[in-house]
Order: C-alpha cells, then sequence, then structure tokens
C-alpha cells in the first residue's frame, strides 16, 4: 500500500454550511416547491458551482437529450487546451477546406481556400457558434473532424462522464449524438479552468473581416451575456430535436456558478429559466475563498530533480461553499503527497492531493501539481550536491 506523506494541516473558521447534499435533506416542503419551479418548463437542467462542483439544482440531469450547440463546449475545451499545449497559436493563419466551409446552420460563412487566424475563428465559435470555423479549427488540431470527434469521445472519458457521445464538432442532428445536463456542466467547468475563454465568450457583438468587402458582424447567440449582470458565457443550442438549450455561466465577487438548461420550448422561456437559477444561486448561497488556482500551498525538497525545492500548487481555485447566514464551523485543510517521484515531471501531472475538511469529514479532494517541469539532474550534479549535504551534516 502507497505510503502516503503528510504535510501540512491549516486550521480555519469561516462561514460554512454542511455540504449542499446534506442542505437538501434538511429543507423544508416550501423550499422543495420553490426548487421544483426553478426550471418548470425544461427537460433536463442543472446548478452548479465552480470551485467546489457542489450541485445547487438538478432536475433529470442524467437524461440523455441531444445537445445541439452546446457540443461545442467540448470542441472549445480542445482548442483551449491545443493553445495551452502550444499545439496552436492564436496568430496562426488557418486555411478553409471545401468541407469546413459546406457546414450549414450557423455559420461565420468562410469561403474554401480563405485564410482566417485562429482568434479569428475562435471568435466565431464562442460568439456566432459557427459550425464552419469550429470544424476548420478540428482539422487542424487532428487532421480530421472524425479524427477530432474521436479525441471529443476520449476526453469526455477522462472526465468519466457516461452519458455523452460526440458524432460531430458542432452538435448538427446526427444518431447517437447525445450528453445530458450534468455531463454539459462539468465539460463547462473544465472549459472554464482556462479564464482567458471568457474573454471570447462574453462578447456580445464583433465584427470578422473588418473593413473588407465580405466583413462579418458577430452578434453573440448567448443574449444573457448582454441582459443579465455578470453572466460571461458560455453556449447557446437549437435544433427542432433538442430544442432550445443554454450553459451559463455567471462570476459574482468569488462564486462562479453553472447553470444549464436543455429542452426548453423557446428563448425567452429557456433564457427565463436560466435567469432564474442564476438568481437563486446568488441570493441563496456564497462562497468563502481559500487558495487560488496555481497558489503554493507547499514545497518539497527532492535530492535527484535539477530544482532542489519544488513548488506544490493548487490545479484549480479553492472555496468552500455555503447558504448565506448559516453558522460558522472549524475547517482545516490537509495535504497529502506521494512518497515515490518519478522523475521527470511535468507542470500538471497530479502529485498529491488536498483535502478541504470538517473536522473527519472531507467535504473536497483538490489535486495538487508541480509549479513548473522537474527535470531529472545530471549524474554529476547529484554527486556535488550529496557531497555538499554530507559537509552541512558534519
Amino acid at each position: 500500500m502507497k505510503k502516503v506523506l503528510r504535510l501540512i494541516t491549516i486550521m480555519m473558521v469561516i462561514a460554512l454550511v454542511v455540504p449542499v447534499s446534506a442542505l437538501a435533506e434538511e429543507s423544508n416542503s416550501e423550499e422543495e416547491n420553490n426548487l421544483l419551479n426553478l426550471a418548470p418548463d425544461a427537460k433536463s437542467a442543472i446548478l452548479l458551482e465552480q470551485d467546489t462542483g457542489e450541485i445547487l439544482f438538478d432536475k433529470n440531469a442524467h437524461e440523455k437529450l441531444p445537445p445541439a450547440s452546446m457540443t461545442k463546449i467540448m470542441t472549445l475545451l480542445l482548442i483551449m487546451e491545443a493553445l495551452n499545449e502550444g499545439n496552436l497559436q492564436k496568430d496562426e493563419m488557418i486555411r478553409v477546406s471545401e468541407r469546413a466551409a459546406s457546414m450549414g446552420g450557423s455559420q461565420i460563412f468562410l469561403e474554401a481556400g480563405e485564410e482566417m487566424s485562429v482568434d479569428d475563428l475562435l471568435k466565431g465559435v464562442a460568439i456566432a457558434s459557427g459550425n464552419d470555423a469550429s470544424v476548420a479549427l478540428a482539422e487542424r488540431i487532428a487532421g480530421s473532424e472524425e479524427a477530432f470527434v474521436k479525441k471529443m469521445n476520449e476526453r469526455a472519458k477522462e472526465l468519466k462522464l457516461e452519458n455523452t457521445n460526440f458524432q460531430n464538432t458542432t452538435g448538427l442532428p446526427a444518431d447517437d449524438h447525445y450528453s445530458t445536463s450534468y455531463d454539459m456542466a462539468i465539460i463547462a467547468n473544465e472549459l472554464l479552468k482556462y479564464e482567458s475563454i471568457t474573454d471570447y465568450t462574453s462578447i456580445y457583438e464583433d465584427y470578422l473581416r473588418k473593413g473588407q468587402d465580405n466583413e462579418f458582424w458577430l452578434v453573440n447567440t448567448n443574449k444573457l451575456v448582454r441582459f443579465y449582470p455578470d453572466v460571461d458565457g458560455l453556449k447557446t443550442g437549437y435544433t427542432g430535436e433538442a430544442k432550445y438549450c443554454l450553459t451559463a455561466t455567471a462570476k459574482r465577487d468569488d462564486m462562479r456558478v453553472i447553470a444549464v438548461v436543455m429542452g426548453a420550448e423557446s428563448p425567452k422561456e429557456r433564457n427565463a429559466m436560466v435567469s432564474g437559477l442564476l438568481d437563486y444561486a446568488f441570493n441563496q448561497f456564497e462562497t468563502n475563498k481559500l487558495f487560488d488556482k496555481d497558489e503554493k500551498i507547499t514545497d518539497v525538497r527532492l535530492l535527484k530533480s535539477k530544482q532542489k525545492n519544488v513548488d506544490i500548487v493548487t490545479k484549480q481555485s479553492i472555496s468552500t461553499l455555503h447558504k448565506k447566514g448559516d453558522a460558522e464551523k472549524n475547517i482545516r485543510t490537509e495535504v497529502e503527497l506521494q512518497e515515490a517521484w518519478n522523475l521527470p515531471i511535468k507542470r500538471g501531472d497530479e502529485v498529491g492531493k488536498l483535502y478541504v475538511k470538517d473536522g473527519e469529514q472531507v467535504l473536497y479532494e483538490i489535486p495538487l501539481t508541480v509549479e513548473e517541469d522537474i527535470e531529472k539532474t545530471t549524474y554529476f550534479s547529484l554527486w556535488k550536491r550529496t557531497v555538499q549535504e554530507m559537509v552541512k551534516s558534519h
């Protein structure tokens, strides 16, 4: 059994309630009735707090339904990951294929052979839900849309999503193409870890090919970006089968929430239900920030690495969630790091966990990583360091 190194325990007193799942058991019938009215006309809905992953409300959250253009949340996730890994550059020019230019539905009217920057294509996907822009980026990243779709489904499995299967990058109607409001919320949560995505999804209007004969006016399909305070994303969807869908996100103070509605009969109903979910979240709950994303939690001394002292950081921001007005509780955080360090280690690789506890009850588990790539030192450097350590000890 792997021996675990327990490094730190931080005690703090902050405003916290018992987890939301426990709160639900204590809710009175009046509150239960109010919750049922949050998304009355949706086939499926969910409300999620980002940092904790707590579900504040759900309705048929695991029912398989066509996600329409909300599919592009996964498309955007793979694009942002490619940018983060350096496999794609925002100023890179992409030549549009015949296939990408032939996409129907929502589009930015790309022409075969046209060249457009990754940055503008990303705007086309995030703001105008361009099917043509989605396929153009998918072909650049994976070689073909089919290969990109394979990556989409592999990523869904990595996120442990059991009720999602993609057949295309766009959400255009296809057999065996489905997801759930829960799965959409999880994918959105992963996408929002790339904080710059809201630089695109929060734009209400912009232009492509500015000043040219084929100038194109982009208008965000998510009208809540303009009409609901603090909404800065994320993705709408509509087909005749899927009806009106929306995954929206808003951040107020330190709390970001994600609301998903699927199967509404009209955009007005869809937006009203999402607004109601956001109202409920911000009126009833608040968070206390413990650590920011990439904040140093502790460090470890590694004799065989180039860096003797390695900073251990969080892979995401860490907060606790509580209902407004609830009593304070004692919170402690505990770090567990792996004992065996097999070098090299890449930034982003998990090397331990941070546990947020109420007494002995674990509220949340958050992965920890290293601040930078950790390379194995040379034999000579290791010998020199060992000698230095021996000298110090004497």
